[in-house]
């Protein structure tokens, strides 16, 4: 379903600047983390080494060269086809002021990230909203012919839905922008639909985030990749020095071969203790509780009934979940739980119970 332009980030409609961290700052600082999608229990030491270490050349100003090519290897480009980013947000931001764009048009749900930056840069943004009759899957048909900017998730925040590849390349057009947001797939076992890489779709723009796999949200740090002439207007675009001398470092350090390694067997982890947390949520299906399926991420969209009053009741039985109803085309039914090890979800699953009742 597509929707018209519906008003600013301040105006009217889903809140698109809140996110999940905002459900455990302050007092719920103390509480088991469900809403936030950054993996449990990281960096790993390792990492933490490898970034301690570029400290002491923080004299210099920072060079990406090293990095940049690093991740151009890891994907198998050439380096000008890649450029570091700020974190993946950062990459929304330049993206929306850089490029000349008439039609921008996101898929909705999905992270609001993308269309606040494009309203703050002052343009009006279409919404093609999937829906949950469909299990939020996209038909491609559904974008709009005159869209020049298309932006979609993959697998999507919140929904966990994977997208097949070629549906998603069936999007493209001459003439056309095609940002598919990646900043989950390294946690899909095999990084299976990934078009990171692929240099035979027109106007394709791939993102893709360090923060959520090795736990760097507090560093900033992610990647584009896109054709040598989309990466050198968005370059001009970022202020000198955008990515700090420990971004670079922990670029470097997590597109290495132990990196990869480590992310593809974090990857199946995932898969399994989705798989428990999937099955737990099962047993309350006769209590209105319903998880869209199947899901591909490192989290769980889920739907019950009177849910802003049982996220209310689990905070005081100290679990955060992350409220849905900020996503276009959600409503206040709905919740994302982040997948975490088997302890942490039967310690949920327990509080859900009590929550429910």
């Amino acid at each position: 379903m597509l929707t018209e332009d519906t008003g600013s980030t301040a105006g009217a409609g889903p809140d698109l600047r809140h996110h999940g961290d905002a459900e455990v700052r302050d007092d719920g600082a103390g509480l088991a983390d469900l809403a936030v999608n950054v993996r449990a229990d990281t960096p790993p030491g390792w990492l933490r080494e490898e970034i301690a270490a570029s400290l002491s050349s923080l004299a210099a100003y920072p060079d990406g060269r090293a990095a940049r090519a690093a991740v151009a290897a890891r994907h198998g480009l050439p380096a000008r086809r890649v450029l570091l980013t700020a974190g993946a947000a950062e990459a929304f931001v330049l993206l929306a002021r850089a490029l000349e764009v008439r039609r921008p048009v996101v898929v909705h749900p999905q992270f609001t990230e993308p269309e606040a930056a494009l309203r703050d840069a002052g343009h009006s943004v279409d919404r093609v909203l999937l829906r949950e009759a469909d299990g939020f899957r996209l038909d491609p048909a559904a974008v709009p012919e005159e869209a020049d900017l298309v932006v979609v998730g993959n697998p999507t925040n919140p929904t966990s839905v994977l997208h097949p590849a070629g549906v998603l390349a069936r999007l493209a057009r001459p003439g056309r922008t095609l940002v598919v947001d990646e900043a989950f797939m390294d946690a899909v076992p095999g990084e299976r639909e990934s078009l990171a890489g692929r240099t035979d779709v027109p106007g394709l723009v791939v993102l893709r985030s360090l923060t959520k796999t090795w736990g760097l949200a507090g560093l900033r740090i992610g990647y584009v990749l896109a054709a040598p002439g989309t990466i050198a207007e968005l370059e001009r675009a970022q202020p000198l020095w955008p990515v700090s001398t420990p971004a670079l470092a922990a670029a470097r350090a997590c597109v290495a071969p132990r990196a990869l390694a480590e992310a593809a067997h974090a990857a199946h982890r995932i898969s399994a203790d989705r798989a428990h947390l999937v099955a737990g949520l099962g047993a309350f299906a006769g209590r209105g509780v319903r998880v869209v399926g199947p899901a591909q991420g490192p989290f769980l969209l889920v739907r019950m009934a009177g849910a802003e009053g049982v996220r209310r009741r689990l905070r005081e039985l100290g679990y955060a979940v992350r409220r849905g109803d900020t996503f276009p085309g959600l409503g206040a039914d709905w919740v994302r739980v982040a997948v975490r090890d088997r302890a942490t979800a039967d310690g949920f699953l327990r509080a859900l119970s009590a929550a429910l009742a």
